[in-house]
């Protein structure tokens, strides 16, 4: 089976992931053929919309495919990500700025580079089985593919909780937070999708989905951002570790088992995005970081401990958040001169 299956449909451009036992994770060719997709549909003027959905009932998409860049990573072959990263972050760009509507079905598990290729669409539908997150910050990297000015324009602090946690958010969180917009049942999704390819307005999609449930974190914002509001992640997990009712101390937690560092410059990078109004700038500042990730973080370290060899123990350096040098994120989220990233960055590849 081929892993991703682009095609038209009247004047709908259809994209659909087909590596569901992969949990429809994005390989790197994956992202070269839907970005070559949007290129050609938009020169031809061949689509009035487009629409990407997955198979599978369990994932839209878990996230990138790490196993090739932790295998080159771990060689010292650094470049690879690199390219990697530029070339994705560039196909995120093109679909925030698409020219036609860009429909997505986040259907179960949609997560990281999930979130990427779906959340900077004009329509972002959820339903009852979505799971979507941001847990960048678990593996060694940090909120990235523009996630972080999602989450810098979500309310409040819950932005920098998100991020700090990689907690789960369900459809109706999602909507609450700015990730999706329109809550559908699962068993309608095909027929909404059929009635877009046979030409349907997308003004349907008003008529076709639902309200959402109540957003738990909804309920729980004022306590996100009594613990959220502060100078520092530090602080913000010192607070949080001081409350001891079970949503804190499971966020805490969580917090707690996350790379150090990539707690620490995630928070940084939230801060600063509320000052960006273009995904573009988001990613640049991303870029920073994971052009760093491998020869200078510690995302090799966290894709061996939770995907390659899953003893969950990662060896973090340093071990807590007590232990990061305010110059350790500094380093990590400078300028990178010429290799800076730009939307326009490797397209003659």
């Amino acid at each position: 089976m081929q892993k991703i299956f682009i095609r038209e449909a009247g004047r709908t451009g259809r994209i659909t992931l087909q590596r569901p036992k992969a949990l429809n994770a994005l390989t790197y060719e994956m992202a070269i053929a839907i970005e070559g997709a949007l290129d050609r549909w938009e020169a031809e003027g061949s689509v009035d919309r487009i629409v990407i959905d997955a198979e599978g009932e369990k994932a839209f998409c878990a996230g990138g495919d790490l196993s090739e860049l932790y295998r080159r990573g771990l060689s010292g072959d650094f470049a690879y990500g690199r390219q990697f990263w530029s070339d994705e972050y560039r196909l995120n760009a093109k679909i925030a700025n698409a020219p036609v509507p860009y429909i997505s079905v986040m259907d179960g598990i949609t997560m990281g580079g999930g979130v990427g290729i779906s959340a900077h669409g004009s329509h972002r539908i959820v339903t009852e089985r979505s799971m979507i997150a941001m847990p960048e910050c678990g593996i060694g990297l940090v909120p990235d593919v523009g996630g972080s000015l999602l989450l810098a324009r979500a309310p409040g602090h819950l932005g920098e909780f998100l991020a700090m946690t990689g907690w789960r958010m369900n459809g109706a969180d999602a909507i609450f937070a700015g990730f999706a917009d329109l809550y559908c049942e699962a068993s309608g999704v095909p027929a909404l999708i059929g009635e877009l390819e046979s030409g349907a307005d997308i003004s349907i999609l008003a008529d076709r989905t639902i309200d959402p449930p109540d957003a738990p974190l909804k309920a729980q914002l004022s306590t996100i951002d009594r613990h959220f509001r502060h100078e520092t992640a530090l602080e913000c997990l010192r607070s949080l570790e001081a409350d001891s009712s079970d949503f804190a101390q499971k966020a805490a937690a969580m917090a707690r088992k996350a790379c150090p560092l990539s707690v620490a410059c995630a928070f940084s990078m939230i801060r600063a995005a509320r000052n960006f109004s273009t995904i573009e700038e988001a990613l640049a500042q991303e870029y920073r970081f994971t052009y760093r990730s491998q020869s200078d973080g510690q995302f090799i370290e966290g894709v061996r401990a939770l995907i390659i060899e899953k003893d969950r123990n990662p060896r973090w350096r340093p071990e807590r958040l007590e232990d990061i040098d305010p110059v350790q994120v500094e380093q990590m989220l400078s300028p990178l001169g010429d290799d800076e990233w730009t939307k326009t960055g490797g397209e003659d590849r």
